[in-house]
């Protein structure tokens, strides 16, 4: 395939899977139009790269939906003056979206192989606003925090105080909660510190692995 074909399958992807179904943000909506999604996903998969699903990648892993990817970023409201830490960097799609819309991106993810990939590809493609780091996200990331926006792209049986408390006044933070049954939680903290959470989505994500 060509890169006009390539374009024409995200303004498709776009147009049947995330217009359609309320996403509204036009940086999140530019971002999806632009960031190349086929070189995220697995070599043997890029046909189905733009397709209305979730794709497996190596150690078990996925790369969400993109209409789900496109729904937790609109969630958090992105400024283009925006610190985001992300927790699970997984093949880097995500990561490419917030850097998209964003100041600048911390992400951590815990499988070497996994973070070493990310970390060449987001480099090759130029999102040079990008940090990767090789840890355990349940922890964060603490030299780089305060951040303005939070997002976890693995499920945790609850919410990690370590992030919570990363998180800066009138910042946001989405996050998929629960063991069996998952719930996408929006947890917002005001100017004073004041946590509120949010139940949202009802989704299905691999497990945050804590230690």
């Amino acid at each position: 395939m060509d890169n006009d074909l390539y374009s024409q399958l995200r303004e498709k992807m776009v147009q049947l899977q995330i217009l359609s179904r309320g996403i509204a943000d036009t940086k999140v909506l530019e971002a999806m139009r632009k960031v190349p999604r086929h070189l995220f996903v697995p070599e043997g998969l890029i046909e189905l790269a733009y397709l209305d699903c979730a794709l497996p990648t190596s150690n078990g892993q996925t790369i969400s939906q993109p209409y789900i990817v496109a729904y937790m970023t609109e969630r958090l409201q992105l400024k283009m003056s925006d610190r985001v830490l992300e927790i699970g960097t997984g093949t880097g799609y995500q990561t490419a979206i917030l850097s998209e819309a964003s100041s600048c991106v911390v992400t951590v993810e815990r499988i070497p192989e996994l973070y070493q990939s990310a970390k060449v590809r987001l480099e090759s493609l130029g999102y040079d606003n990008v940090t990767c780091i090789l840890g355990n996200g349940y922890e964060g990331f603490i030299p780089e925090s305060p951040y303005d926006k939070i997002i976890v792209t693995a499920a945790a049986p609850f919410i990690p105080d370590a992030l919570i408390s990363q998180l800066s006044p009138n910042g946001r933070m989405i996050i998929p909660v629960g063991s069996g049954s998952q719930e996408l939680i929006l947890v917002t903290k005001d100017e004073n510190g004041e946590i509120k959470e949010e139940k949202d989505l009802s989704v299905i994500f691999v497990p945050l692995v804590e230690k």
